[in-house]
């Protein structure tokens, strides 16, 4: 009877102190037992319920961290504005489905065992917190709690931030084109007592001689319709000379301005018409978005143009004009580090063509071509003294905005603005644009993703998109011979570049055949065409700019964004420029970096095409979309064989620098170092074909500095027959 007794109360689901109690006063310790299994089958109740919760409650928790860490770090997918806040509220739901825990008597005089197992299922704090494990403590509940709210407001930052900091007050200036007798000057000074005022630029030649004067430039015309900014030229300058200017009140130039406090420098090119050759550097990259990858409270920080200001003029001081003549072994400086370049991961073997190239890896002179497919020692944390001469300017090869990532906020002209004014606000930005000349091109996140205008100006959102470009970064660019057009050509000396405009005009791929499809338009790809006759042999080098690759190497989505997606005409530039010697390709767009080589049948003069992005975004880890070889079809177009010479797909802060001299006309020659996340990550030296120039008797460049200053004193200005 009394087992009876005692089975019967082991499984009454909720015994209560006073019944067992009772119980033991009539029938002794055997109701004592029955107290025990009750315990433990509650406890074992308790225990699945909030087993299942709280795993459920894990699991939500820790996809939510993993897609806040992937939007936040890795890549800002605008497909997260729908899965973080579904993943949040999913959580918080799950943590409403808890069972609470209710204290009873028989807990409160039995709490011994019960304190065992709380104690036993909290488990190690710092993993608990961590990996979103389940845990019966209350406090790290709450911690984990905190963290998940805290990666949400994250989110929200990175998304929200400019519309909460449009960045209406900012003030700048930066030097755009530069030729051999002007310079652009762009400028935003913005006031809050008028819709319309001016100012002056002020400038003159930097000299080690004291009391060269100031002189009155142009006046620059700032109206809030056009966001406070304007773009003027500086006149009648002479040929390879070092200027500075400073911004004061339009009707004194005694009264300077604030901003800037200390002039801005500025050296105009050398005079394309002197075959005296060009040695010189220049800097190349794209895509470039603040504060990714995501850290709080760095909302202006771009951290490529920190490195890129570190590698450009290191701590230790800033390169100093002067003789920057090459070694003594002909081999520019820098080139021959052991260690520069990042161990290969592809194979780029028997690189044959009229090039001569050569890899950074090998430290010997030899003329041969050398196979640059071997493991490399690891990089060099430190290029003694940087870069061996000055950088002239800087190519930005698009997506300089993110106007759809990872949050299209809509097609109106402040909502593009905004955005150029958040890039230009940046300190990282500063510090490169006051010192460094910049022309840029734009792609499709300065409009929208994979944008093609089919040349029609009023297809949305090109005319905001355009609007805002046009006022902060085309303005500055050099003019086209269009007018009112985006692609433009420039010289440094004896090197030409033709900067395309890969938008505005292509065609719509999915309504006619790819033999039909352009990308240029009629207009541009006869303007490309011309300007190709015109430096076949008056230019050393000729670069191509393109913001999409020129390469069909690329898959994914590169297979209808770049020229992939059009090949007939793609064909047709790639037989035109295998007939000119020393043509190099210079893209972005990929987050990449790829050299690749285009070789053909027998070509006369070989392609060569370098990808360099991001300057400060993201990469994708784990996938690689790039081929490394070109498969011919020939049902399709014939297309010259493309291979991979190098692929770098890791890193988020990628540009290339080029070091071109042409001082011995024998030896042209054109130096590639490639920096990734701020460390040396590939060198290639290449030795192009001599090119027989026409002479000049341009004289500005033989006059002595003395004789200048004494011309700048006397209110003389160089004029087009020097």
């Amino acid at each position: 009877m009394r087992q009876y007794v005692a089975f019967k109360h082991a499984v009454v689901p909720r015994c209560t102190s006073r019944v067992l109690d009772d119980a033991h006063d009539v029938m002794g310790p055997t109701t004592k037992a029955v107290s025990g299994v009750s315990d433990h089958t509650r406890n074992f109740e308790d225990a699945l319920t909030m087993s299942a919760t709280a795993h459920l409650t894990s699991v939500i928790s820790t996809l939510f961290r993993i897609a806040s860490y992937v939007f936040l770090r890795v890549i800002p997918l605008r497909s997260a504005k729908i899965i973080l806040p579904t993943l949040y509220l999913a959580y918080l739901t799950s943590l409403q489905l808890e069972p609470v825990e209710k204290s009873t008597e028989c807990d409160a005089k039995r709490k011994d065992l019960p304190t065992k197992i709380s104690q036993s299922s909290l488990g190690n704090p710092i993993t608990v917190c961590v990996f979103s494990l389940p845990t019966r403590s209350s406090r790290l509940r709450r911690i984990s709690f905190l963290v998940n709210t805290l990666l949400l407001a994250f989110a929200v930052d990175l998304v929200v931030h400019p519309l909460l900091n449009p960045a209406h007050d900012v003030i700048f200036t930066r030097v755009g084109a530069v030729d051999q007798n002007s310079a652009k000057v762009v400028v935003r000074y913005p006031s809050y007592h008028t819709h319309q005022w001016s100012v002056r630029i002020i400038y003159r030649r930097k000299s080690t001689i004291d009391g060269v004067a100031w002189q009155d430039g142009p006046v620059m015309n700032l109206t809030v319709s056009n966001d406070w900014v304007d773009t003027a030229r500086i006149a009648k300058l002479w040929p390879k000379t070092s200027y500075e200017y400073r911004l004061a009140h339009h009707n004194s130039s005694l009264d300077l301005l604030p901003y800037p406090s200390s002039p801005i420098p500025f050296r105009t090119f050398p005079d394309s018409r002197l075959n005296t050759g060009s040695h010189f550097r220049f800097i190349v990259t794209s895509c470039a978005m603040p504060n990714f990858p995501y850290l709080p409270g760095n909302n202006l920080r771009i951290k490529g143009f920190d490195l890129l200001a570190e590698y450009l003029w290191p701590s230790q001081g800033k390169p100093q004009e002067g003789d920057l003549s090459l070694n003594g072994n002909n081999t520019p400086h820098g080139w021959t580090v052991k260690g520069a370049t990042r161990s290969l991961a592809n194979n780029a073997a028997n690189v044959s063509s009229a090039f001569s190239i050569y890899s950074a890896e090998s430290t010997s002179n030899s003329t041969e071509h050398h196979n640059i497919t071997h493991p490399i020692s690891p990089p060099v944390t430190h290029v003694p003294g940087g870069p061996s001469i000055p950088a002239e300017f800087m190519l930005f090869l698009g997506d300089f905005i993110y106007a759809d990532v990872p949050f299209y906020f809509g097609d109106d002209k402040e909502t593009y603005r905004r955005l150029y004014r958040r890039n230009y606000a940046s300190s990282s930005f500063r510090k490169v644009y006051e010192q460094l000349p910049i022309y840029h091109i734009y792609d499709d996140h300065e409009i929208i993703n994979n944008f093609g205008g089919h040349s029609n100006d009023s297809t949305p959102p090109f005319p905001s998109a355009s609007s805002a470009y046009s006022i902060y970064q085309a303005s500055a660019n050099y003019d086209s011979h269009i007018s009112g057009h985006h692609f433009y050509n420039f010289r440094y000396g004896d090197i030409a570049f033709f900067v395309m405009d890969t938008r505005r005009y292509r065609s719509n791929i999915t309504d006619s055949s790819a033999e039909s499809h352009t990308m240029l338009g009629e207009m541009q790809i006869t303007a490309f065409h011309t300007w190709l006759s015109e430096v076949n042999q008056t230019a050393t080098f000729k670069f191509i700019i393109t913001s999409v690759p020129f390469t069909s190497l690329w898959g994914y989505d590169a297979a209808t964004d770049s020229w992939s997606a059009f090949p007939a005409e793609k064909a047709s530039i790639l037989n035109a420029i295998q007939s000119v010697p020393n043509v190099i390709i210079l893209s972005g767009d990929r987050h990449e970096f790829a050299a690749i080589e285009y070789s053909g049948t027998q070509p006369a003069h070989p392609v060569l095409e370098f990808s360099t992005s991001p300057l400060s975004m993201f990469y994708v880890p784990f996938i690689r979309t790039l081929r490394m070889q070109s498969e011919i079809n020939t049902e399709r177009l014939l297309v010259s064989e493309e291979q991979v010479i190098k692929y770098i797909a890791t890193g988020n802060y990628k540009w290339s620098s080029f070091e071109i001299d042409t001082r011995n006309p024998e030896q042209p020659i054109a130096q590639v170092e490639v920096m990734i996340d701020g460390l040396p990550a590939y060198q290639l030296h290449i030795a192009g074909t001599p090119v027989k120039l026409k002479t000049s008797t341009a004289l500005g460049t033989f006059i002595p500095n003395s004789f200048k200053d004494m011309l700048d004193k006397i209110g003389f200005k160089p004029t087009k027959w020097f």
